[in-house]
């Protein structure tokens, strides 16, 4: 036998907030740090300027956190650079639903503030479209109408509520348990995988600029390092459109028709419990993204962000609701800002407060949504191989992140069962309700890993005990 020895745990130090049952971090030098841990505490907005020395230069190796900030016109670029990483995603999800994109960028840019004010304003992240609920959105839309499909958003945005609300009091491991990596990773791969057929029909109605916006995009990621590589898509998308211009392969009149200023369209949604089964998936889908990204923030700002996922799920789902209620599309935190961050080395969040203002004053500019609407399905086509594809392969590397061994007997059937399902995109119908492939695949995840502990616990022995040579490969 060998005797452990317990670490020293760092003295742990009263909170200075007085905060009853404040969550904190408490091991944490130094009151710069805590200020971004504390589950309770809330950065004002006045945020501490830093950054300029004597010639007014900013210091190249400062590394500026979410209460501070730079100067204000360095502040503004950078919100406006954000606003640039996060749009060529989030104006393709309206463009391939069929949603007004105006409409989706003014969501976006209040669901942003808004995530900001819920999280204390310490977590430093741009809410832009999900790519999660393209799939259900489309099904939605063609059998129940637009309007079943904002419904089915804002169920999701509210069931999202409800888990941000137990992951605060609770924490994350009741998540872990329910949803361990190999589930989590099978639904958000079969979604992106699922959607392969779409990406295939917007390229065939224009292969030539599909392939040139899909050779860009490549491109520019093994090319550019750094910001312009984070830039990736806007940049293949805007040369493509640039293309399809000069191709004629674009229709000009909407743009020619559309206002300077104007609100975006409004629409209410209807709520049809025929299409609510297609968007359960979405919610695992992005629980698993707000969860990596808060973590993968905490990583760049070396402080623990753990206690504020509570709040980063609940905000993503008011943001998500609200879209719902008038037309936009469903929000999600951003990998392409997180990479604008990971560059610059600035996770002030006022510079969120500028892309959120940008991203409000961008919708209310109807030329804009216009010109959006217009980009042809080649280019659409071409840009979604990629993207949905990295969908895909979000959950594989979610696997491997979490180290799951696809040697073992539960993992290769959780996973292989899932993905063909919904891959294959099978469907079943029980009355009024429809299972779409993703559905149905998201469900098989959970019954087989669960069954399958089940039955090896009533066997007397764990699934992960079950030799390998049982199963082929």
């Amino acid at each position: 036998l060998t005797a452990v020895v317990p670490q020293r745990r760092p003295a742990r130090r009263p909170c200075r907030h007085g905060a009853h049952g404040c969550r904190c971090d408490h091991t944490v030098a130094g009151a710069r740090r805590h200020n971004l841990v504390c589950s309770r505490r809330v950065i004002p907005l006045t945020w501490t300027p830093v950054g300029a020395g004597s010639d007014g230069r900013r210091n190249a190796d400062l590394i500026v956190a979410p209460h501070e900030r730079l100067s204000w016109p360095r502040t503004i670029g950078l919100g406006a650079q954000h606003v640039v990483a996060m749009f060529g995603a989030t104006f393709l999800v309206p463009v391939l639903t069929g949603f007004p994109p105006a409409t989706t960028l003014l969501f976006s840019g209040i669901g942003t503030l808004l995530f900001l004010v819920i999280t204390g304003n310490r977590l430093p992240s741009y809410l832009g479209s999900s790519f999660s609920v393209i799939a259900p959105v489309v099904a939605a839309v063609a059998s129940h109408g637009s309007g079943s499909a904002l419904g089915g958003l804002v169920a999701v945005g509210a069931v999202l509520i409800l888990i941000g609300v137990a992951v605060h009091l609770a924490g994350t491991h009741w998540v872990d348990v329910v949803l361990p990596p190999v589930v989590t990773g099978a639904i958000v791969a079969l979604i992106g995988f699922n959607l392969a057929p779409a990406a295939k029909s917007n390229f065939e109605k224009g292969p030539l600029v599909g392939l040139v916006t899909l050779v860009l995009l490549v491109g520019v990621l093994a090319f550019f390092r750094g910001l312009l590589g984070r830039l990736a898509i806007f940049l293949a998308v805007a040369l493509g459109y640039v293309l399809a211009l000069l191709l004629g392969d674009v229709d000009t009149a909407g743009i020619a028709a559309a206002a300077w200023v104007g609100l975006p369209h409004f629409q209410t949604p209807t709520f049809d419990l025929a299409v609510l089964p297609m968007f359960l998936p979405a919610v695992i889908a992005l629980v698993a993204e707000n969860i990596g990204h808060v973590k993968s923030v905490g990583q760049m700002t070396g402080v623990n962000t753990d206690p504020l996922t509570g709040r980063a799920l609940a905000a993503d789902g008011v943001a998500t609701v609200l879209a719902g209620m008038g037309g936009g599309s469903a929000t999600t935190t951003y990998g392409e800002n997180i990479g604008v961050m990971a560059a610059t080395r600035v996770y002030s969040t006022a510079a969120y407060w500028v892309a959120g203002i940008v991203a409000i004053a961008l919708s209310l500019c109807p030329k804009v949504g216009a010109a959006i609407s217009a980009i042809p399905p080649g280019v659409l086509g071409g840009a979604t191989i990629v993207l949905y594809g990295l969908v895909g392969v979000l959950g594989i590397r979610i696997w491997m992140t979490n180290h799951v061994d696809l040697s073992l007997p539960i993992n290769q059937m959780t996973a292989a069962v899932a993905l063909i399902v919904g891959i294959a995109d099978f469907t079943w119908r029980i009355g009024d309700l429809t299972f779409t492939g993703i559905a149905l695949g998201s469900i098989a995840a959970l019954l087989v890993y669960h069954g399958m502990r089940a039955l090896g616990a009533l066997r007397g022995r764990h699934p992960e005990d079950i030799p390998r040579d049982d199963i082929v490969g």
